[in-house]
């Protein structure tokens, strides 16, 4: 019988493209695995907010290792973190600390501070890594130059290198809908595209290449604006302006 990173290597391989909803707690997680997705990615920029962090390596390692832990405690299914860009630790203690809370995956990005990492130093870096995980980690290696005002072939150049380093999918985060389809031919092997619930939505980007979608921090950002407009809304018509009443949270 396959490992579960065996089996979500494969996922990236068809028949279907693979579509991962992004958790950020044990309850999120159990309701993407209930729906029936056959796995789950973390966001690590919900987390960090859960956690009471932004995004951008706000998070100590400690806490959001723990908290991929306790994701990957409430599910069945593979479990793949976004991991932002390492945190700083080195790829043999990243590689450890992420195999000991039953990952099967990880993103890693290559910028720090807003700052793109030499394309040449991040896929050593990336090489390091599966070096250090073999194959118990399947790693999807975020591109973010359209961040930064990068063009195509900067970003070819980088899905390439870091196919060559071992990586098992490349992202080219936000990358221009005209351009997709030409990075997944140049670049080849499995690419994940962004997809929000506002849109371009999943079939959009299969349509366009991409045979593996997430969804980043937009799932947690839909439901936070969707509990702000509820506690705004319906749930207060009529009642009277005490907090606790409103709430329904009176004693009875």
């Amino acid at each position: 019988m396959p490992t579960q990173a065996e089996a979500f290597r494969a996922l990236h391989h068809g028949p279907t493209p693979l579509i991962l909803p992004n958790a950020w707690d044990p309850v999120s997680a159990r309701v993407i695995a209930e729906a029936g997705y056959p796995a789950i990615a973390t966001s690590s920029g919900a987390v960090a907010r859960v956690l009471g962090y932004d995004d951008g390596q706000l998070t100590p390692p400690a806490e959001m290792f723990e908290a991929v832990a306790r994701i990957v405690r409430a599910v069945d299914v593979p479990v793949t973190a976004d991991m932002e860009a390492g945190y700083g630790l080195a790829p043999q203690e990243f590689a450890e600390r992420l195999l000991a809370t039953g990952a099967v995956g990880c993103n890693l990005e290559d910028s720090i501070d807003d700052k793109l990492v030499d394309v040449q130093q991040h896929a050593d870096h990336l090489c390091a890594v599966r070096a250090a995980a073999g194959a118990d980690l399947v790693i999807n290696a975020r591109i973010d130059n359209f961040f930064t005002g990068g063009t195509v072939e900067d970003a070819i150049t980088r899905g390439r290198a870091y196919r060559r380093a071992g990586v098992d999918c490349v992202y080219p985060i936000f990358a221009p809908a005209e351009i997709f389809q030409t990075l997944a031919d140049e670049i080849g092997g499995p690419i994940n595209a962004h997809a929000s619930p506002d849109g371009p939505t999943a079939a959009d980007l299969i349509a366009l290449g991409a045979t593996r979608i997430s969804y980043g921090t937009s799932l947690h950002a839909f439901a936070t604006t969707a509990l702000r407009e509820l506690l705004r809304g319906p749930v207060n018509a009529g009642l009277p302006h005490d907090r606790s009443t409103r709430l329904g949270l009176v004693d009875r």
